[in-house]
């Protein structure tokens, strides 16, 4: 047994030091200069196949090389670079192949050596977008496509990527229209050429192109312009009107009113309306990918949802673009991120873009009030896990732990609460500064504390816990950590800010607008707070709370709801059979549920009535909620 022991060690040990032999290969970035010039060549027009056929000439002296795909991708928070959609890698010297090797324990790394007289090498591989939403986001249609630069391009190890220089390409089918944050340089048939800029802002300045596209002027006539850039599926969903613009024009000056200042020279809302290129929300320093329903506009009754998505994106520009959590900033795409700060990243930015909705029009206050009352309902009744075993500043790890893959148990499991979560914080801690300071004081003195500084900057100003805490203080003095501390790491419900705003969270049968709008466009029957699950199109069930009526009755998610009391599924007729058990407590509500390939009738013993949030006025405290809401 001694002789065994030995061996496992040394074989342990061996293998440890190869381990670190081929990790040491990896360059660790260094803060220099790169020489030369990354120029990077896109053909786009492969939209049958989905296709993007990239050609790049990297710098490079003879010697070892290493290459890396960028894996660790801003604004995902996690390593979810698609290295599994890179195909095809050819890399030459003077017209001869050389051999590459992937690092058995990085594959982003690709090394090789570089020949004797060489002074750049050829890069040549294919990014194969996802077939179908199954496999991925759809990057290309037959009449859109969108372009990130971080899949289309490998960049050289061991240097800051501030410090390499990129110049990039692309080539569009014929007749296409583009836009992006990028400075054009030149235009050569269907060829866009952009002027050179550093690796990371050429990553943070994706393109969207198209064979139908509308540009609108946000803030004409100003010194620093903001544009919406419209791709759509058809011509007709391009068919909106001045009123349906304004209130985008109405965001632009309430985030200036707001912040006091500005971090970009230009900024692009890069929209697509389309119901086949794959959805996206995601934020950049001078512009934001924002995808939406090709009817957003037609079917405005329906896109109440997604309002919030444009003002969200839009305050990134200020919370985690300029502003960022030191941990979060990191010298190139291949060193892992911290996400400790994401409740204010993503946290007061989901705040934010809910309370600019408001103070922009592209929400009533009713609606904004229902959505508030939607999201507190979650941390009122609808996260069992943050109640028990998980706290919200565990939740900042979920971008690495699952990287938005589909949960079996969502309410319980709590992944990335710290978005709608940290909403909930940052509008208590608005209740607290107002109550602290008699009303001298609200958020928006945080906001323009803490992020319209610098006009005009668009570098990245870190920032860690203490400076929250800090800024805070100045604001009015408290023991703000604590606050802070007790709300992240505790397992108490966070709708305190409801409450001290003037208003109470109550439940009643009536569906909010909001409620109706998420259920139509998501073919959703919610009834999270009524019998505890959720049922998608065809009856399929997405969520069973944990411990509520459903999941004590048998459901899981997953199955299908084939029947109820003995009828065929249909969302209404669950709806009214809840009512009708509500009335007389005789009456089941019995659902014939599919696992599988087997079939089972459930009994759910629940008879309190169909449940939906809804904000009412508190009138023995000011409502401070319409101040909040109220455009500057």
């Amino acid at each position: 047994m001694k002789v065994i022991h030995l061996a496992a060690a040394l074989a342990v040990a061996t293998f440890g030091l190869a381990s670190f032999a081929v990790r040491a290969d990896v360059p660790p970035p260094r803060d220099v200069p790169y020489p030369g010039t990354l120029k990077i060549s896109v053909d786009a027009t492969d939209v049958t196949h989905r296709i993007f056929r990239v050609h790049e000439v990297v710098p490079a002296r003879p010697g070892p090389l290493t290459l890396l795909y960028p894996q660790w991708i801003p604004g995902n928070h996690s390593p979810t670079g698609p290295i599994d959609k890179l195909a095809g890698l050819v890399v030459k010297a003077g017209g001869k192949v050389l051999s590459w090797k992937r690092d058995p324990f990085n594959v982003y790394a690709f090394q090789l050596d570089v020949p004797q007289g060489a002074t750049a090498v050829d890069v040549e591989f294919q990014f194969l977008s996802a077939q179908n939403h199954g496999e991925g986001r759809v990057m290309m249609t037959p009449e859109l496509l969108s372009l990130q630069w971080d899949k289309v391009s490998l960049y050289p190890a061991g240097y800051n990527v501030r410090g390499i220089t990129a110049a990039a390409s692309v080539t569009l089918p014929a007749g296409w229209q583009a836009a992006t944050a990028l400075g054009p340089a030149a235009k050569n048939g269907d060829t866009l050429s952009y002027k050179p800029v550093t690796y990371n802002v050429l990553v943070d300045s994706p393109m969207i192109a198209g064979k139908y596209a509308r540009r609108v002027d946000l803030d004409p006539g100003a010194a620093t312009p903001v544009h919406m850039d419209f791709f759509a599926d058809a011509p007709k969903y391009l068919a909106f009107t001045p009123k349906q613009i304004q209130p985008y024009r109405n965001l632009v000056q309430q985030m200036y009113r707001m912040y006091g200042a500005h971090h970009y020279n230009h900024y692009d809302f890069l929209v697509s309306l389309s119901d086949k290129l794959g959805g996206i929300g995601l934020e950049h320093h001078r512009s934001s990918e924002d995808g939406a329903p090709a009817d957003y506009f037609t079917d405005a009754a329906k896109s109440i949802y997604y309002r919030d998505l444009f003002s969200h994106e839009f305050n990134h520009s200020w919370d985690g673009k300029y502003r960022r959590g030191a941990d979060l900033t990191t010298p190139n795409f291949n060193v892992p991120m911290g996400d400790s700060l994401l409740w204010v990243y993503e946290g007061q930015t989901q705040f934010w873009g809910q309370i600019m909705a408001a103070r922009a029009g592209l929400w009533t206050d009713q609606q904004t009030r229902d959505m508030l009352a939607f999201v507190a309902a979650s941390y009122d009744r609808g996260r069992p896990g943050l109640a028990s075993w998980r706290n919200v500043q565990d939740t900042t790890n979920d971008p690495t732990i699952a990287q938005r893959a589909p949960l079996p148990y969502r309410n319980y499991q709590s992944s990335e609460d710290y978005y709608s979560a940290g909403e909930m914080i940052w509008l208590d801690v608005d209740g607290k500064l107002r109550e602290l300071s008699h009303g001298r004081h609200s958020i928006d003195d945080f906001g323009k504390a803490f992020f319209g500084i610098d006009n005009g900057a668009w570098t990245v100003n870190t920032y860690t816990f203490d400076d929250v805490v800090r800024t805070l203080d100045r604001i009015e003095p408290f023991d703000w950590a604590g606050y802070l501390r007790r709300r992240l790491d505790g397992h108490g419900p966070l709708i305190g800010g409801i409450a001290s705003h003037g208003w109470t969270l109550v439940y009643n049968d009536k569906p909010s607008d909001a409620v109706k709008a998420f259920e139509s466009r998501r073919h959703f029957a919610d009834l999270t707070f009524s019998i505890g699950l959720s049922v998608g199109k065809g009856g399929k069930i997405a969520d069973v709370l944990w411990d509520g009526p459903a999941f004590k009755a048998g459901i899981a998610p997953g199955m299908t709801v084939v029947a109820v009391n003995g009828h065929d599924y249909d969302p209404d007729d669950l709806k009214d059979a809840i009512t009708a058990a509500a009335s007389d407590k005789h009456l089941p509500i019995e659902l014939l549920v599919k696992n599988f390939d087997e079939y089972k009738t459930v009994r759910i013993d629940y008879h309190g009535g169909l449940k939906y949030p809804h904000l009412v006025r508190n009138a023995s405290k000011p409502d401070t909620l319409a101040a909040l809401l109220k455009p500057r």
